[in-house]
C-alpha cells in the first residue's frame, strides 16, 4: 500500500464529537496524537469509572461545552518536548482524513495558547503518511473539491 503526502497543517473531522474542519498539526517528533480538553475528570462510583472529557475551549469555533463520557481509557507516562513527564488519560477517536477513517489513539491534555488544539504524532502518520513540510491542508482542499 503506498502512503499519503500530508503537509504539517491539516484540518479533520471527528465525527463522533460532532466537530468538523478542526486545524491539526502534523508532529513527526511526537509519538502519539492528542487533543485539547477543557476539562479531564475521572469519576468513580461503585460500579466502573468513567472519563468524562469536554473537549477544545471558547475560543474555537467547534467548542460545544458537552462532556463526552468514555468507558474506555487509560493512563500513561508522556514525556513533553520540554523532557517533563506527566501522566495522562488516553482514548482511541475515529478520525477523518483523506476522507478516509482512522481510528488513533489521543492522550488528552491542556493546550491552551497553542495555534493548533490537535497534534497527529508518528503512531498515526508512520503507518499511512508521508510528511511534506512545505505543504499544508492537502486534505482539506480535497475535501473542499468533492463537496
Amino acid at each position: 500500500m503506498s502512503k499519503i503526502i500530508i503537509g504539517r497543517k491539516d484540518k479533520i473531522d471527528i465525527p463522533t464529537l460532532s466537530i468538523e474542519n478542526i486545524s491539526v498539526k502534523i508532529d513527526s517528533g511526537a509519538y502519539s496524537s492528542s487533543i485539547h480538553c477543557s476539562s479531564i475528570e475521572l469519576v468513580t462510583t461503585s460500579k466502573e469509572s468513567l472519563l468524562e472529557v469536554i473537549f477544545l475551549d471558547e475560543n474555537n469555533s467547534n467548542f460545544t461545552g458537552k462532556i463526552h463520557s468514555f468507558k474506555n481509557f487509560r493512563k500513561k507516562k508522556v514525556k513533553s518536548s520540554t523532557g517533563d513527564e506527566q501522566e495522562r488519560f488516553f482514548i482511541q477517536l475515529p478520525i477523518i482524513l483523506f476522507n478516509q477513517e482512522f481510528l488513533t489513539d489521543f492522550s488528552l491534555t491542556r493546550r491552551n495558547g497553542l495555534r493548533n488544539p490537535i497534534l497527529l504524532g508518528r503512531k498515526l502518520t508512520s503507518n499511512h503518511f508521508v510528511i511534506d513540510t512545505c505543504m499544508t491542508n492537502i486534505s482539506y482542499k480535497l475535501k473542499k473539491k468533492i463537496t
